[in-house]
């Protein structure tokens, strides 16, 4: 049947995504997408769910493949049908949403839309406080990612106290869910004291920017001491940070 064909064409959509193989990854995509888009008109409240969820595969497809007008499309289209679910039924969808906000920022700022898609990124952020308000141990992960990813959007647009202020925040969550889950969350948590340290250096807050990435170097130590093939040059690059850093201070 149609929804099955779909169900399925999304399905090897991320299993071809998972494999590395991302032109036929998008290629599932594009025909789950053009499938949905059949049913959703037929039974908009039975299918409008897949056809968002399949847009979204296309569009993080797309821009995998170097595609980001293509995939900024097909974002801001699962954006929309999302944003009617959730209002709709936001005990199911707002989560989903969120996500899809998220990943629309970074398509946005790919095309260089940093102001649109710091509006993205601030509008996920404050779905991401209302779910992880309610249910922490789920979305707490997803609130510090969304975090981070506004701070970084908030310094390029020269936004340096707001950047900061939420790097901050970034940081005090992924420090309960490192202290809690190590092995989990111990890398996210160096690589966002490593952008708050970068941020503090950015307001002249020099010491306090050192003190952050001194911890970052300790924590990517132990990463890199458990894991050196992967975290050696986190490491590396943490290191030559806190050495500019220090060098600012005259610690030379």
């Amino acid at each position: 049947s149609p929804a099955k064909r779909a169900g399925w064409a999304n399905n090897l959509a991320v299993a071809f995504g998972c494999a590395g193989d991302r032109e036929a990854a998008c290629e599932r995509a594009q025909e789950a997408v053009e499938l949905y888009h059949q049913l959703a008109a037929q039974l908009p409240e039975a299918f409008q769910a897949g056809l968002a969820m399949s847009l979204n595969n296309l569009a993080n497809g797309l821009s995998d493949l170097g595609q980001h007008e293509a995939a900024c499309e097909r974002g801001h289209e699962a954006v929309e049908l999302r944003r009617q679910l959730a209002a709709q039924w936001p005990e199911v969808f707002q989560a989903d949403l969120a996500t899809s906000l998220n990943n629309l920022a970074a398509m946005l700022s790919a095309l260089g839309q940093h102001k649109a898609a710091c509006e993205r990124t601030q509008e996920a952020v404050e779905l991401r406080h209302q779910l992880a308000a309610q249910r922490p141990e789920v979305f707490q992960a997803d609130l510090a990612m969304s975090l981070n990813n506004l701070a970084a959007m908030l310094s390029a647009l020269g936004q340096h106290e707001a950047a900061c202020e939420r790097a901050q925040e970034a940081v005090e969550r992924y420090r309960q869910l490192a202290a809690q889950r190590p092995e989990v969350f111990q890398a996210d948590l160096a690589v966002s004291l490593t952008n708050l340290a970068k941020m503090l250096s950015d307001l002249g807050q020099h010491e306090a920017a050192c003190e952050r990435a001194q911890e970052a170097v300790e924590r990517y130590r132990q990463l890199a001491a458990q894991r050196p093939e992967v975290f050696q040059a986190d490491l590396a690059t943490s290191l030559n940070t806190l050495a500019n850093m220090l060098s600012e201070l005259g610690q030379r």
